[in-house]
């Protein structure tokens, strides 16, 4: 798959999340845990398709946050808190397809970062889209603060 890398300012998004301290080898059984968690305490007030997940990698540990935009009112109950994804200068793209594939997304975005000079922090997020049935429809956006 050939990715797009796109720059650009990242607004702050709120989110609920949980927040865990992992292993990388354990964060695929982890992540399914604290998201069933989160959408078990926020409590929506609006109508319509609920915020998109999302996974904030906050460094190499890797410490995460794992939950969903609060894109709409929402009341947040513990162990769940508020959050938000970061704001700042971002390199990102986007990958369609079996999640599986989201490590290439991520390594586009760094090859891109080296090609052309700039620093990546170790921020980095995906904002998943709404489920479908179809794997090949699934689209996902990475995103990687920059220095």
């Amino acid at each position: 798959m050939i990715y797009e890398v796109l720059t650009g300012t990242a607004r702050a998004r709120p989110t609920a999340v949980m927040a865990a301290t992992t292993t990388w080898p354990e964060y695929p059984r982890v992540w399914r845990s604290l998201l069933d968690q989160v959408w078990a305490n926020v409590r929506w007030g609006g109508t319509g398709p609920k915020g998109r997940n999302v996974m904030l990698y906050l460094d190499d540990v890797p410490h995460v946050e794992v939950g969903v935009e609060l894109d709409q009112p929402a009341e947040v109950e513990p162990p769940v808190i508020r959050s938000a994804l970061p704001a700042g200068e971002i390199a990102m793209t986007v990958h369609r397809g079996p999640y599986e594939g989201l490590g290439d997304a991520h390594e586009a975005v760094l090859r891109w970062c080296h090609d052309n000079g700039r620093q990546p922090t170790r921020q980095r997020w995906e904002i998943y889209g709404h489920h479908h049935d179809d794997p090949a429809q699934l689209e996902t956006e990475v995103y990687w603060l920059l220095r």
